[in-house]
């Protein structure tokens, strides 16, 4: 689960740098590049550190509705559910994220992040650079929602903190590379892999909902639940009474 989420995220990267790349290119300084350039790259490390701590608390939360509804004894329809969920996202186009936003009643919120961010940018201390990329990470983004229908499933909070987290340093060397350098990888090649997100994210809702639906096979849809947990008890019976 947890290379799943990493494979995504260094695969979503692409997608990464077509939404968030202006940010990246336009972070502030502090330091002469030429002169101190560890300070520098520090930074740029901050920023992305940043981001991957706010998704890993975004999972953490995923982790805690997910954990209810296991306890409400529905954990195999769960991994389903996320599996139709990262299909019915990606059916969704991009220029709607924005609207979801509104739906949810996130406008005043989202107008307190892109307003902070204005002033971090005025700020040079590597400090400012690490609220930058916590702060970037609340943007509204179509993949990590992806990402986020796929925590739901992880086992446990910690699991889908993980798992996000994960998912974040996926995104990070494209990323990191690409505010230190600018042009890390040629727009025909960015273009061609933001195309192949949607893709990825087919194959990983597929991935989900077999192992929801308990096929019985190893590691990619075991048994879940009360029908597992007979079939236990019945090999355990027919031993015993073997002997």
């Amino acid at each position: 689960m947890l290379l799943a989420g990493f494979l995504f995220g260094l695969l979503g990267s692409f997608h990464c740098v077509g939404m968030c790349g202006a940010i990246a290119l336009a972070l502030p300084g502090g330091v002469d590049k030429a002169t101190s350039p560890l300070r520098y790259a520090g930074g740029r490390l901050l920023y992305n550190l940043g981001r991957v701590t706010t998704y890993a608390t975004l999972g953490a939360a995923a982790g805690l509705v997910g954990q209810g509804l296991r306890l409400a004894g529905v954990q195999q329809g769960l991994s389903i559910a996320s599996g139709v969920l990262i299909l019915l996202l990606v059916a969704v186009p991009e220029r709607y994220t924005s609207r979801l936003a509104s739906a949810l009643g996130l406008n005043q919120p989202l107008a307190w992040v892109k307003t902070t961010l204005g002033r971090l940018f005025q700020r040079p201390a590597l400090s400012a650079l690490y609220a930058t990329g916590v702060l970037n990470g609340l943007l509204p983004c179509g993949l990590v929602y992806l990402a986020l229908a796929g925590a739901l499933s992880a086992p446990g909070v910690a699991g889908a903190a993980a798992y996000m987290a994960c998912f974040g340093l996926g995104t990070l060397p494209l990323m990191f590379g690409l505010s230190l350098s600018g042009r890390l990888v040629p727009l025909f090649w960015r273009t061609r892999m933001r195309q192949a997100v949607p893709y990825a994210a087919s194959v990983l809702a597929v991935l989900f909902i077999v192992r929801g639906l308990g096929l019985g096979i190893p590691y990619l849809s075991p048994q879940l639940g009360p029908s597992a947990a007979k079939t236990t008890a019945s090999q355990r019976a027919t031993v015993y009474d073997c002997h």
